[in-house]
């Protein structure tokens, strides 16, 4: 299982919310480069980037922080926010995005979504995020009447085969994932998945692990790495069900 460590991108900088709120945002690095070489230095060999301006304002706004995430760090970067149109998911692969990662868009555009998957299939994934069980878009800022399972199921009809999975209501509180969840979402999903949200220890990487998903292959931190909960050396070693490296004082 991979370990991701996410750089999200608000107003230039690399911050993190609390629960979606825009309104609780923490700025944990006026560069969002230096967050990310941070991470890489740390030892992590993939990195999640989502440009939070671009998902309010649905068209990507960080695009020249991607191309030099990419273009320097030499780790692949899964990209999402604002990505809305197939102009944009061209841009963001010629910006140096390994993956892109669709939100509103894939739930409201049917011929947006058929046309990303006709062409880029297998580096396309969707997001499902949830507030109270039920799917939310635009943001994080409107939440539907559909439920997660029915969404997936009926993405995967389309042919997507990709997702991450987040529960909106524990981003950024760091009191861990509920397992059962990530157990429900794992019988839905047909080909592969990522789980975000609420990661707070080792023990909750580890709980992840324990559950040994075959689809479930990554996991998103933010705030935990930021806030030096763990290191991403232990993040990676618990997610592979090793005893972790002790600690860097």
């Amino acid at each position: 299982m991979i370990l991701y460590p996410a750089i999200d991108i608000a107003g230039g900088r690399a911050v993190r919310l609390v629960q979606g709120d825009f309104d609780a945002e923490t700025v944990y690095e006026d560069d969002p480069f230096a967050a990310a070489r941070a991470w890489v230095d740390a030892g992590a060999r993939y990195l999640h980037v989502v440009d939070l301006d671009g998902a309010r304002t649905g068209s990507p706004q960080n695009l020249h922080h991607l191309e030099r995430i990419a273009g320097e760090l030499g780790v692949p970067v899964q990209v999402g926010g604002g990505l809305r149109s197939i102009g944009a998911v061209r841009d963001a692969f010629a910006a140096g995005a390994s993956r892109v990662i669709l939100g509103t868009a894939a739930f409201t555009d049917a011929a947006f979504l058929d046309e990303v998957i006709a062409e880029f299939a297998a580096r396309t994934i969707v997001s499902v995020d949830t507030r109270g069980g039920f799917v939310s878009t635009a943001g994080w800022t409107e939440t539907t009447t559909l439920a997660a399972a029915d969404v997936i199921a009926r993405l995967q009809d389309r042919g997507v085969r990709a997702f991450v999975f987040t529960n909106v209501d524990r981003d950024g509180m760091l009191e861990g994932p509920d397992l059962d969840e990530v157990r429900d979402v794992a019988q839905v999903v047909r080909g592969r998945f990522m789980y975000s949200g609420g990661i707070g220890s080792r023990e909750d990487l580890a709980a992840l692990a324990a559950l040994r998903q075959v689809n479930l292959t990554g996991v998103i931190v933010g705030k935990a790495l930021y806030e030096r909960r763990f290191t991403v050396a232990e993040g990676i070693a618990a997610l592979s069900g090793r005893k972790s490296a002790r600690r860097a004082s």
